[in-house]
C-alpha cells in the first residue's frame, strides 16, 4: 500500500487519526473554531469590565436578563432555520452578531452612557457566546459522521483552545496602546474574526464536497422545544446540561465564598487565578490534540463523557474535607481543562446520530436556554442552601450525589448513542442520522 502523506503521518503520531480526504475539512474546522473563540476572548475582558460598571448588585439582574433574552432569541433563530437553506444559516447568524458589534461601537463613539451600554453589552455577550458556539457544533455534527467525530472533534476543539489563548493576549497587548477612549476598537476586531469564520465555513463546505443550494431545515419556530420534550435521548442531554451548569455555578460561588473569607493579598489572589487561567487553555489544547481522539475512538464515548462528572465529584469531596483558595483554584482549572478537552467534544458526538432539525434547533435550545436557565436556578439554589445554614462544606457534599446522577445519565446516553449509531450503520445510512425521537 502507498505510504500516507506526511501531514497525515505527523498528525497520527500525536494521536489525531486523520484519513485521506479529511485533512482539508479538519484544517478549516480547526481555523473556524480558532477565529470564533479568538473573537470571543477579545470581547470577554470588555464584557467583565462593563458588566461591573453599574455595581456588583446589578449582576444578578443581568443574569436574569440574559436568560429572558435567550428565551426571546430561540424562536427568532428557529424562524431562520425553518426558512433559510442550511448554507445560509451561519452567515445570517454571524453577520447579525457582527452588525451588533458595529452598533455597540457606534453607540460608544456617539457618547451614549457607558454604564447603560455596558449592561446591555454584558447580556448580549453572554447570549452571543452560547449561540455562536452552539451553531458551530451543530455544523460540525452535520458535516462529520459519528465515527469521524470520535476521531476528529478533539483536534477541532483544540482550535478553540488556541483561540482562548490568543484572544486574551491580543486584548492584553492592544488595550494599553488603545487607551480608555479607543478600547472599543476591539469590538471591530472581533467582528472581523466572525467574517474569518464565514470564510472557513465556505471552505469546509467546499472541502466536504457540498455543492449547490441545500434545502431549508424546515420545521416550526419552537420545534427545538418540542423535540426535547418528545425525545428521551434529547431530554437526557438536557439533564446532563443542567448537572454541568449546576456544578459549574456551585464551584464559581464556592470560589467567591472562599476568596471572601480568605485573608490573602488581593494582588496575590489575582496573580494566582491569572496563572491558572493562562494554563487551562494550554493544558486543554495539549489534551485535545494528544488524548481526546484516542479516548473517544479506542476507549469509548462513555469514558470521555464520564471523565468530568468523576473529576467534579472528587473535587467537591476535597473541598468538603479541606476548603482552601489553592484547592478551589486548581480544582476549577483542572475541571475546565477536562471540560474543554474531553467532555465537550464527547458531548458533541452525541448529536451526530440525530436528525438535522435536532442538530440545529433542539441543540441550540439546550445549549442556550437550558444552559442559562440552569445557571440562574443554580445560583438561587446555592443562595437558598447557604441561607438555610448549610454552609460551603454542606453544599460541596450535597453536590456529590448530583455528580453521581450526572455520571449515570452520561453512561446511559453513551449506550443509547452506540445503539443508534449501530442501527444507522446497519441500515447503510451514510448521511441520514437516526431520528432523535428514537431516543426512547
Amino acid at each position: 500500500m502507498p505510504e500516507a502523506p506526511l501531514p497525515l503521518r505527523l498528525l497520527s503520531r500525536v494521536g489525531v487519526a486523520v484519513r485521506p480526504g479529511e485533512l482539508g475539512t479538519l484544517i478549516w474546522s480547526f481555523l473556524y473554531f480558532f477565529f470564533l473563540l479568538t473573537g470571543y476572548y477579545i470581547l470577554r475582558p470588555l464584557r467583565d469590565a462593563m458588566g461591573i460598571a453599574g455595581g456588583e448588585k446589578a449582576l444578578p439582574w443581568l443574569f436574569t436578563a440574559t436568560f429572558v433574552t435567550m428565551l426571546a432569541m430561540v424562536p427568532l433563530y428557529g424562524a431562520v432555520v425553518a426558512r433559510a437553506s442550511r448554507r445560509r444559516i451561519i452567515p445570517y447568524v454571524y453577520r447579525f452578531f457582527a452588525l451588533n458589534l458595529v452598533l455597540f461601537f457606534a453607540l460608544v463613539e456617539l457618547g451614549v452612557s457607558r454604564v447603560a451600554v455596558g449592561k446591555v453589552f454584558f447580556v448580549w455577550t453572554s447570549v452571543y457566546n452560547l449561540f455562536v458556539v452552539s451553531v458551530f457544533w451543530s455544523f460540525m455534527a452535520d458535516v462529520f459522521t459519528n465515527e469521524q467525530g470520535k476521531r476528529l472533534f478533539g483536534a477541532i476543539a483544540a482550535g478553540g483552545s488556541l483561540g482562548g489563548i490568543v484572544g486574551p493576549e491580543i486584548t492584553e497587548l492592544l488595550a494599553p496602546r488603545l487607551g480608555q477612549q479607543r478600547i472599543f476598537f476591539l469590538l471591530l476586531l472581533s467582528a472581523l474574526a466572525l467574517e474569518a469564520c464565514l470564510l472557513c465555513v465556505r471552505r469546509i463546505q467546499r472541502a466536504a464536497g457540498e455543492r449547490g443550494e441545500a434545502s431549508p431545515v424546515g420545521g416550526s419556530l419552537i420545534a427545538g422545544i418540542r423535540l426535547v420534550l418528545t425525545s428521551p435521548y434529547l431530554a437526557g442531554i438536557c439533564v446532563s446540561t443542567l448537572c454541568l451548569t449546576a456544578t459549574a455555578t456551585f464551584i464559581y460561588l464556592e470560589q467567591a465564598h472562599i476568596v471572601a473569607t480568605t485573608t490573602v493579598d488581593p494582588a496575590a489572589r489575582t496573580a494566582l487565578f491569572a496563572w491558572v487561567d493562562k494554563r487551562v487553555n494550554l493544558v486543554a489544547l495539549l489534551l485535545e490534540i494528544v488524548l481526546t481522539g484516542r479516548v473517544l475512538s479506542r476507549i469509548g464515548l462513555g469514558t470521555g463523557l464520564a471523565a468530568l462528572p468523576v473529576v467534579t465529584g472528587a473535587g467537591f469531596i476535597g473541598l468538603a474535607a479541606a476548603p482552601s483558595l489553592l484547592l478551589i483554584a486548581v480544582f476549577s482549572g483542572v475541571r475546565r481543562a477536562i471540560h474543554y478537552a474531553i467532555e465537550r467534544p464527547a458531548r458533541e458526538v452525541l448529536f451526530t446520530v440525530v436528525d438535522r432539525e435536532s442538530k440545529y434547533k433542539a441543540k441550540t435550545f439546550i445549549d442556550t436556554v437550558v444552559y442559562r436557565g440552569g445557571d440562574a436556578a443554580s445560583a438561587r439554589g446555592y443562595a437558598a442552601l447557604m441561607g438555610a445554614g448549610l454552609g460551603a462544606t454542606g453544599v460541596a457534599l450535597l453536590s456529590v450525589p448530583l455528580c453521581a446522577l450526572w455520571l449515570g445519565v452520561y453512561l446511559l446516553l453513551a449506550q443509547k448513542q452506540k445503539s443508534m449509531a449501530d442501527r444507522e450503520e446497519a441500515a447503510g445510512k451514510n448521511d441520514g442520522p437516526a431520528r432523535a425521537a428514537e431516543g426512547g
